[in-house]
C-alpha cells in the first residue's frame, strides 16, 4: 500500500503553539503523537510519500526520527525540510528525495509537489466513465487563509465549461489535494483515502457534466 502525507513539521514547536495550534502539551508529546499515529498505520512494506516539511530538526535529530517511522519513504523537499542542508548522514533511509515527481497510483496519475500547482500535468485526462485520471497532491499551505484560495479556484474551475475535441460541452476537471496531516489526524492515507476525506467536503465533486439543449 502507499500513502501520502504532507507537512508534519516534527520537532516544529512554532506550529503547535501558533500557525497551525496543533494543541500538544509541547513538542516532545506532538512528535510522540505523530509518530505512534504513523506506524499504527504503516507496515515495513509499506510505502509512504512525503510532501514536504517533515521535520524542522536538525540532521541528527531527523535522522534518529527516521528510525522510528515505518515503511519505505519517499520524501518531495519542502522549504522546512533544513536537515537535508546539514550534513544529513540518513539520507538512505528515502527510497528517493525530489522536488517534484509523477506517479502512478491504480491505473491514476499522482502529480507530486510540496508547492500547489494550478495547472497541473494531464488535469484534463479522464477515463472513459467521465472519472479523474490524475490528481495533484500537495501541502504547504495548512489549513490557512491560502487554502482557502484554492478551494475557490478549484470550485470556479469546476464550474467553467470547455468544448472537447468531439465537440461536446463539458466542465473543467481540477483535483487537487492538499494532503495536510492535521487533516487525517497525523495519519498517511492512501490516494483513495484522500479522495474520500475530499468528496465528504462540501463542493469537491465536479457538477454533472452540461445537459444537451432539447430540440
Amino acid at each position: 500500500m502507499r500513502y501520502y502525507i504532507a507537512d508534519p513539521h516534527f520537532f516544529h514547536g512554532a506550529l503547535n503553539t501558533h500557525m497551525d495550534r496543533r494543541g500538544f502539551e509541547d513538542t516532545q508529546h506532538m512528535n510522540q503523537y505523530m509518530i505512534q499515529k504513523w506506524n499504527d498505520k504503516v507496515g515495513p512494506k509499506d510505502e509512504v510519500v512525503i510532501l514536504g516539511d517533515l521535520s524542522w530538526g536538525t540532521a541528527q535529530e531527523t535522522a534518529a526520527l527516521l528510525e522510528q517511522l515505518c515503511g519505505k519513504l519517499y520524501l518531495i523537499q519542502g522549504n522546512h525540510d533544513r536537515f537535508l542542508k546539514n550534513n544529513f548522514g540518513n539520507a538512505g533511509r528515502f527510497v528517493w528525495i525530489k522536488p517534484y515527481a509523477e506517479l502512478s497510483d491504480n491505473n491514476r496519475k499522482v502529480v507530486l509537489c510540496h508547492y500547489p500547482i494550478m495547472c497541473y500535468n494531464g488535469q484534463y485526462r479522464l477515463t472513459s466513465k467521465g472519472n479523474p485520471r490524475t490528481y495533484m497532491l500537495y501541502g504547504h499551505v495548512h489549513d490557512t487563509r491560502d487554502q482557502r484560495l484554492i478551494e475557490q479556484f478549484q470550485r470556479i474551475t469546476r464550474q467553467t465549461t470547455i468544448m472537447d475535441v468531439q465537440g461536446n460541452e463539458r466542465y473543467i476537471p481540477c483535483n487537487m489535494i492538499n494532503c495536510f496531516c492535521m487533516y487525517s489526524d497525523y495519519e498517511p492515507w492512501s490516494l483513495d483515502e484522500w479522495i474520500l476525506y475530499y468528496e465528504r467536503k462540501e463542493d469537491f465533486t465536479p457538477p454533472a457534466p452540461p445537459s444537451e439543449p432539447e430540440h
